[in-house]
């Protein structure tokens, strides 16, 4: 017996061992993979605060000496502040008409049974696949038929159009999973369908309405593509389209530059530290299911 105890000893030693350097190893790489995306991002906020001149000569020194003259033009000169309400009118909306309209679908294709509903899912599907730059002509010529180029409208609709597909799969993933008991206490209850979507299921599926926000808002608040075709006034310009155009007209004025993404890219990360939970969430509680 004596011998065998000393075999499982060192089993578990060895076994320790490995987990140790196998965690190290883990450790390491997350480490790297983390400053290859944290430096970027220090070094666009350390430039920020550096005259153009300075950029220019010692881009990765620190600005021990910083200047607050590249905000204060970005605001007075370019006026990113305008650009900024226009991105949140545009993504809010975009998030809440993807909302309403995915939530609504979702709530039929998971809950009812009708002839042609795999036929849909597979549409549905089927539209992931396509490109965004394949229905820019077509979705241009409808913007130009109904006047609402370079309005909050001609980026909300396609925008909301873009996201609606991946919204309804994901909550309608969530909604099957809805035990039918609770849809039949409902209907005990007295309750029709408008109200077994708005009192029961609305409620009950937060984390995966919070999780699809999340991403439309980012795809939406993101989107210089859709900016640059639809929406190329100052009045209604987002902020994306904002940094394109600064990076034509200002194009020397590298402290100017890395202000206007300093001021774009640190809101939302903000936004994303403190909802970062639900993302895990929407990754898993809202999967489409087979």
């Amino acid at each position: 017996m004596e011998p065998t105890i000393v075999v499982e000893h060192k089993t578990q030693r060895v076994r320790k061992s490995r987990f140790s350097l196998g965690t190290t190893l883990m450790y390491v790489i997350l480490t790297a993979w983390s400053l290859t995306t944290i430096y970027p991002l220090f070094w666009i906020v350390n430039n920020s605060f550096k005259v153009s001149r300075d950029v220019m000569n010692n881009s990765f020194g620190i600005a021990w000496d910083p200047v607050l003259i590249n905000y204060q033009n970005a605001f007075d000169r370019i006026n990113i502040g305008r650009s900024y309400i226009n991105s949140l009118v545009m993504s809010f909306s975009t998030v809440f008409l993807v909302l309403l309209l995915g939530g609504l679908a979702a709530y039929v294709l998971s809950r009812f049974n009708f002839r042609g509903k795999k036929t849909i899912f597979s549409i549905l599907y089927a539209t992931l696949l396509i490109p965004a730059f394949a229905t820019v002509v077509p979705v241009y010529e409808l913007l130009i038929k109904t006047s609402l180029v370079n309005t909050y409208w001609g980026l909300i609709f396609p925008q909301t159009a873009g996201n609606l597909t991946f919204a309804t799969l994901v909550i309608a993933g969530y909604m099957a999973t809805i035990p039918k008991e609770l849809e039949e206490a409902a209907f005990m209850d007295g309750c029709n369908r408008w109200q077994m979507f708005v009192k029961i299921f609305v409620p009950i599926s937060q984390p995966v309405f919070a999780s699809a926000s999340i991403f439309v808002f980012m795809w939406a608040y993101n989107d210089l593509f859709s900016a640059l075709i639809f929406v190329n006034k100052e009045n209604v310009r987002p902020i994306v389209a904002l940094l394109n155009e600064i990076s034509s007209q200002y194009g020397t004025d590298f402290g100017l530059m890395a202000t206007a993404v300093s001021l774009t890219v640190i809101p939302v990360l903000i936004v994303y530290l403190f909802i970062s939970k639900y993302i895990q969430k929407g990754l898993t509680e809202g999967a489409v299911k087979g």
